[in-house]
């Protein structure tokens, strides 16, 4: 990427900002690729994101399913492989960049107490996925993730000063109805392995981690907004790095503080299916959700976080279906209408997207249509 396009993608996503967008044909001008190249990068990065987060996913209950029991463990492998994420700057490497004149260049001691702030968040955010994922199932706690859509919805309305429509209400009502349906059903009975308190456990913490998950996406926009005046590649990708960077060290942290190292080579020992599938499950899984991290990366920088955020939440209705044929989950009367109706909610929201996509679509067309003027002028 030359410096010329580097300078044009801020200018171009503070107009999607402000009212006014590029449509797809656009982009792989503002991007310096052809249209097929650019359709390609989107494809692939779609097919990152899905791919890891489900194969992470399934791998994270695989490893509890196996005899693994470290919370920490299983939280830290979703960060320790960030070197993962410099990968893409050999195939979009970013030139030298300089800050609007306009605009004062933020200090390092505020970028550096956001990407600690963020960091920390994620490492707690992480840790609270890993105890939803011991004591559920995939399918329920997948379904569970789904909420947070409406999460998002809520928090952009308050600190992003996003519409509240009546799609995104409806997406809002039936995920939380989906919710509502899983809290009151009686899988925890179904399980010799697993009480009623760690279920509810579960539950609490699935529902939180969702919640706190859609929060640090509004504070990562309103950092970008705000502070940082700017949404380029290397930017989303040392928001990505380094704030992994914060969360893998406070894991390790809570790794040897909590005790739980003294009783790692016990458990790769007790690992049902050996040494060595013990130590590629970690590996994989930490692979995996890097590869997820580098889709998400890509989308934003391709196309836009918004169209990151819907895709991410794609592989939620999916990830059940999987987890019925490799973990025999049961996917009784209720869990089918709980994955329904989130997958509805979510239709609504990407529908919402879609027609928040037109309208700037137009309203990018009637910009380019109308005579420009100098910004000195």
């Amino acid at each position: 990427m030359d410096e010329e396009t580097e300078t044009l993608l801020p200018t171009m996503l503070e107009s999607q900002n402000s009212g006014v967008a590029f449509t797809s044909t656009d982009k792989p001008l503002y991007l310096g690729l052809k249209r097929w190249q650019w359709w390609f990068l989107v494809a692939l990065n779609i097919a990152f994101l899905l791919v890891g987060q489900t194969v992470a996913t399934l791998l994270g209950r695989f490893y509890y399913d196996q005899g693994g029991n470290s919370k920490w463990m299983a939280t830290l492998v979703q960060t320790i492989a960030f070197p993962v994420l410099f990968i893409p700057l050999f195939f979009i490497p970013s030139s030298t960049k300089s800050y609007d004149p306009t605009i004062n260049k933020p200090s390092i001691f505020v970028i550096a107490s956001i990407y600690i702030g963020l960091g920390l968040v994620i490492a707690f955010n992480n840790m609270l996925y890993s105890v939803g994922l011991l004591y559920l199932p995939v399918s329920t706690y997948s379904l569970l993730c789904a909420t947070q859509l409406a999460f998002n919805a809520v928090f952009s309305y308050f600190i992003n000063r996003q519409k509240f429509t009546m799609l995104v209400l409806n997406s809002v009502v039936n995920l939380t109805i989906s919710a509502s349906m899983l809290a009151v059903g009686s899988e925890s009975s179904e399980s010799t392995q697993v009480s009623k308190g760690q279920y509810i456990l579960g539950f609490i913490s699935t529902l939180g981690a969702s919640a706190l998950y859609a929060l640090l996406l509004s504070l990562m926009q309103l950092s970008f907004d705000k502070v940082f005046r700017r949404v380029t590649f290397s930017v989303v990708l040392d928001m990505q790095i380094y704030t992994s960077i914060v969360a893998t060290c406070a894991c390790i942290v809570g790794l040897f503080a909590s005790g739980e190292w003294n009783g790692l080579s016990a458990e790769m020992n007790g690992f049902k299916k050996g040494n060595f599938s013990y130590v590629m499950v970690l590996v994989w899984t930490a692979v995996f959700w890097q590869l997820c991290s580098v889709g998400v990366v890509g989308l934003i920088f391709v196309v836009s976080s918004l169209f990151s955020n819907a895709i991410s939440t794609l592989a939620l209705p999916l990830i059940p279906i999987v987890a019925v044929i490799t973990f025999h989950d049961k996917m009784d009367g209720i869990k089918v209408i709980a994955m329904l109706t989130a997958t509805w909610g979510f239709v609504n929201h990407i529908y919402q997207n879609y027609l928040d996509d037109i309208k700037l679509q137009a309203k990018g067309t009637a910009s380019t249509e109308a005579p420009h003027t100098s910004p000195t002028s």
